[in-house]
């Protein structure tokens, strides 16, 4: 995405618009029938995962010295949004290509970068991410799981809960407390690479109504203990250095609900061209063609904040309030109109075969997570508005 120097108008390169156009051939081959299979079986989407890497798709964010594109955010949400966009959401593409590749690259050592950037953006390795604690919420601050270090160890103890893909990865960053600040109360965190199959780490499956290829878990660490070297960045410095990954998280998700809500609007469409009730295609009556109108403005509109935010973020601008604004309004935008699609569909809605309601878990997770839309009101209304602090 591109910008004129007073970052009024946004418009694709030619680059851009090819990867765009290439990612969209390579999904469709996979399309939402084999999103459903890996999902349903069990299995992962490997083949799909493998084929975005061995074409560089995993790895646009990542600069080329470190095996990746070159690019930024903005092309890793081009990706992400043309998979969804074809019926292939891809939960591991947030948190691995973005989450964990930009913590990396803007607070990992030299050598966790030529380590595992390389063999992130080839899909040879995953990472996963746990931050979430069922005592803390959105209250980050009080983090009860600890990383305490013991010469050229840390020893980790404590739960964590909503950890994403944590099976099918290669190592997870971690956030734990390290520290007090006596001060304020508030827990000093840091970030650590662990590896998923380590001693002392107890990995549940959490049962959910999401059909996904990733799946959730709760975690429990009775005295794991890292290498001293698993720390990423500063000790205690955690919370400041998370911004790096959670910004392009919030740019991310609104990335792949503006492609799932783009895919419902193009199966609403062709439906309504189709469908004939009363000597005529049922898109020619305004009771079907207005709501899906609104639904496409409301999903452009979406996905011009979401670009804004990602641009923002690449050149090193404060990206913020234009990436949670972009997370709500992707939420919001694609639940409607995956709603109105199948409204649309009538009964045929909620039938599998039609490819719908398979995606309602998906989009509807978005409204709560990563961040809730309470939780992006409160920073509107406070950095946005400058209201009194709510929280």
């Amino acid at each position: 995405m591109t910008t004129d120097t007073s970052g009024t108008m946004y418009m694709e390169t030619p680059e851009q618009t090819m990867l765009r156009e290439a990612v969209r051939d390579l999904a469709r081959k996979y399309g939402h029938r084999y999103y459903l299979e890996v999902s349903r079986s069990g299995r992962k989407a490997t083949e799909l995962w493998n084929e975005l890497g061995s074409v560089g798709y995993l790895g646009v964010n990542i600069p080329v010295e470190y095996g990746g594109g070159g690019g930024g955010v903005t092309e890793l949400a081009i990706v992400s949004e043309e998979l969804a966009a074809a019926g292939t959401p891809s939960f591991l593409l947030i948190v691995s290509s973005s989450i964990c590749a930009e913590l990396l690259l803007h607070h990992g050592s030299e050598e966790q970068r030529t380590t595992w950037l390389p063999r992130m953006a080839s899909g040879e390795a995953k990472m996963a991410f746990s931050v979430t604690e069922s005592e803390a919420g959105t209250n980050t601050h009080k983090l009860a799981t600890t990383a305490t270090r013991e010469g050229d160890t840390y020893r980790i103890r404590g739960a964590k809960v909503w950890a994403s893909a944590i099976d099918e990865a290669d190592r997870f960053v971690l956030v734990a407390r390290t520290g007090m600040d006596e001060a304020t109360g508030r827990g000093q965190l840091s970030l650590l690479l662990v590896d998923p199959n380590v001693e002392g780490l107890t990995k549940q499956m959490i049962p959910v109504e999401i059909t996904s290829p990733e799946k959730q878990f709760s975690l429990f660490f009775d005295d794991v203990v890292v290498p001293a070297s698993s720390l990423i960045g500063v000790e205690g410095q955690g919370l400041r250095q998370l911004f790096s990954g959670l910004n392009p998280e919030r740019i991310m998700a609104a990335s792949l609900e503006n492609g799932i809500g783009l895919y419902a609007l193009d199966k609403a469409a062709s439906y309504a061209k189709e469908r004939v009730v009363w000597g005529g295609p049922i898109g020619a009556h305004q009771g079907v063609s207005h709501p899906l109108a609104k639904a496409k403005i409301e999903v452009e509109l979406a996905r011009l904040m979401t670009q804004k935010a990602a641009w923002l973020h690449d050149n090193g601008l404060d990206a913020g309030e234009a990436s949670n604004m972009a997370k709500y309004a992707a939420a919001e935008a694609c639940l409607a109109a995956l709603d109105q699609s199948i409204q649309t569909h009538g009964g045929n809605g909620l039938s599998t075969e039609y490819g719908l309601a398979t995606l309602w878990g998906a989009a509807r997770l978005q409204r709560t997570a990563p961040v809730s839309r309470e939780m992006i009101f409160n920073y509107v209304a406070q950095h946005s508005l400058g209201l009194p602090r709510s929280y």
